[in-house]
Order: C-alpha cells, then structure tokens, then sequence
C-alpha cells in the first residue's frame, strides 16, 4: 500500500554534495523509524543514518560529520544531505521506514544510484 520513491541521485565529484529524498506515496505513522540504507556492489546493505519519531539520529562512523538526516512528517518525506561526498560513498541508497511491531508493516524504495567519481 504505502510505497516509497528516492530521488536525488547521480554522479558528483569527490568533495560535492548531493540531497536525496524520500517521499512516501501513502501515510507513514511517525511512530516508524525512517532511515537510509545503502549498498555497493557484492557487498551488505548497511544503516547510514536513521532518525525516529522522536527525531532521535543514528549516524553510521563511516559518515558521521559529512551527512544530515531529517524527517518531514507532514510531508511524509525523508531527506539525506551529503556532504563531502568520498568515492567509498558510491552505492545504491535505499529508503526505510521500519515499523516497530510486526503487527505494522515495514517498507523499502527501490534506490537511488549515488555515484562518486574519483
């Protein structure tokens, strides 16, 4: 029901910055923590940052210092600033909301593409 759709992706120099967005098509309660996630070629997908309903922020040590995470619950929308972006940063950046019952369903983006030149 509830689908969510990144944007904000693409190719950008070492050092530059990008703003990726989360828009969520259907109602996400802001009981869900939201995060990004992301993936890089033959390897996990790992947290980078989430924020939950009480903006409470969780950084990965990779990005700490370098990203923003935000969260726009009347808009429904999640926001990842970036920041010194590093080549180590290029993978596919995914969008969760993660529900914190398994009575509630939770949701993943198809991503976005962050690449980063070197």
């Amino acid at each position: 029901q509830v689908q969510l759709v990144e944007s904000g992706g693409g190719l950008v120099q070492p050092g530059g910055s990008l703003r990726l967005s989360c828009a969520a098509s259907g109602t996400v309660f802001d009981i869900y923590t939201l995060g990004w996630y992301r993936q890089a070629p033959g390897e996990q997908r790992e947290l980078v940052a989430s924020v939950n309903g009480d903006q409470i922020v969780k950084y990965s040590d990779s990005v700490k210092g370098r990203f923003t995470v935000s969260r726009d619950n009347a808009e429904n929308t999640l926001y990842l600033q970036m920041n010194s972006l590093k080549p180590e940063d290029t993978a596919v950046y995914y969008c969760n909301a993660a529900s914190p019952t398994t009575l509630l369903p939770s949701y993943w983006g198809q991503g976005t593409q962050v690449t980063v030149s070197s």
